[in-house]
């Protein structure tokens, strides 16, 4: 980084840790008053949550919609302050509100030779928390695949907070080389992949049925697990109440070469399906998630295929 980034850096983090010494009661309170600036008078997305909330949910009315959306942008909120809370969160306060059951799956699943365990998991209730996976699991090598930010100061201090549990943060494009790596490693491995995020168009090789769209996704995850033999589990998240999460393990495969192509991405896309349905709110509904169409990408490997000729 340079001069000006590194002044901006330790200013930035200065003061965010200052604003962290509160009482999460407190940035709750500062959250509520928050709420209706970014919801009535920023608009921050507005269309792009309200769009994608009515074609997700076809079935709900306009009132149902609104509400939902509402209960969105207050959640967005909270989470905000939730991941300021991180720059002073004690680990016993980490444990208490980001509690994980299914631990089993994942011991047994090493016990049972198995060296790679993915987890999979989408930007669903507080995923940022969920890297203190490692606490829970010494034994285990917990890692997590990121992509990297644009601008390096923010880029410096999301790595810092999320290597604070002990983990490992991997550049989604250092991905297979860094796992090749820890073949090695004395203990198993775990790695988070967050994979509900739109690809590119150059990296679009499959559709899935998704909240009543053909949706482009993401199939790196399922492929790295044929090549290493890496069982898989999905990440199932509750928030039971105001900031607090329990994260379940619950189990896919321990077999990934069994299965065809896709099947495990599809699989995933059902079960992350299931948990929006159930609590639609905690989802991050403002990113532009089916700009994408299927009818567009077949246009355009169509074309692909007319300029070769």
């Amino acid at each position: 980084m340079t001069a000006f980034q590194n002044i901006r850096y330790h200013t930035e983090r200065a003061l965010l840790w200052l604003i962290s010494l509160l009482p999460l009661r407190v940035l709750y309170c500062l959250c509520d008053i928050i709420f209706p600036i970014v919801y009535y008078l920023v608009r921050y997305r507005r269309k792009v949550v309200r769009q994608n909330l009515q074609s997700a949910f076809p079935e709900k009315t306009e009132a149902e919609i609104v509400s939902t959306e509402k209960r969105f942008y207050h959640f967005f909120c909270d989470q905000f302050a939730e991941q300021i809370k991180l720059f002073s969160m004690s680990k016993k306060q980490m444990m208490r509100r980001m509690q994980f059951t299914g631990l089993e799956n994942i011991r047994q699943t090493a016990a049972d030779g198995n060296h790679f365990i993915f987890v999979m998991l989408g930007h669903y209730g507080n995923w940022e928390w969920i890297a203190s996976l490692q606490y829970w699991l010494p034994e285990i090598h917990c890692t997590q695949i990121y992509h990297k930010l644009e601008n390096p100061v923010s880029n410096k201090i999301f790595l810092e907070l999320r290597n604070q549990y002990g983990g490992e943060c991997i550049k989604m494009k250092d991905t297979f080389r860094r796992l090749l790596q820890l073949r090695s490693d004395e203990r198993p491995v775990v790695v988070g992949f967050i994979a509900d995020q739109q690809p590119k168009w150059n990296a679009i090789h499959h559709f899935t049925p998704f909240l009543h769209h053909d949706t482009a996704v993401f199939t790196g995850a399922e492929q790295l697990a044929k090549k290493l033999g890496a069982a898989m589990l999905y990440a199932h998240v509750t928030n039971p109440r105001r900031g607090y999460y329990q994260c379940e393990m619950q189990p896919m495969t321990t077999d990934s070469k069994a299965y065809e192509d896709f099947q495990l991405t599809d699989l995933y896309f059902q079960m992350l399906e299931q948990d929006i349905t159930s609590l639609p709110h905690i989802w991050l509904w403002s990113h532009k998630r089916w700009s994408r169409t299927k009818e567009r990408w077949l246009q355009r490997q169509q074309a692909a295929k007319d300029n070769k000729q």
